[in-house]
């Protein structure tokens, strides 16, 4: 399931790692946005490995179009959720009527002759 969403970069958190049971490396990064709705939702994702560098260049009160998966999982009875974020880019501004370009009487063709059959 890939979903996409638009905000504003409310806060980048420390990155983290650790050593896993098997003894793999990780390191994980999180981030929130906040969504531009009648009624505001601010969404904490996660990056995991080499995807943390997808926040590189990015600053607190950015546009951020956020693309991302949702994922559950249980342990010992009890469901843990990640929304983990594959792409982040810069809102596009929303984009704007084209204009429509004003007209002069030469814009106008010129009336027909009467010569009309009837």
């Amino acid at each position: 399931m890939s979903l996409q969403v638009k905000g504003k970069l409310l806060q980048i958190l420390d990155a983290q790692s650790g050593v896993s049971k098997a003894g793999n490396e990780w390191k994980k990064q999180e981030f929130v946005i906040e969504t531009q709705e009648q009624f505001p939702k601010q969404i904490c994702f996660t990056l995991f490995g080499d995807k943390i560098s997808l926040l590189d260049g990015f600053k607190q009160g950015e546009e951020l179009e956020v693309s991302f998966n949702l994922e559950s999982r249980e342990f010992n009875g009890r469901w843990f959720h990640n929304v983990n974020a594959w792409k982040i880019d810069r809102a596009q501004a929303a984009e704007m009527t084209p204009e429509i370009p004003e007209y002069n009487s030469v814009d106008i063709p010129p009336e027909p002759g009467n010569d009309l059959p009837f």
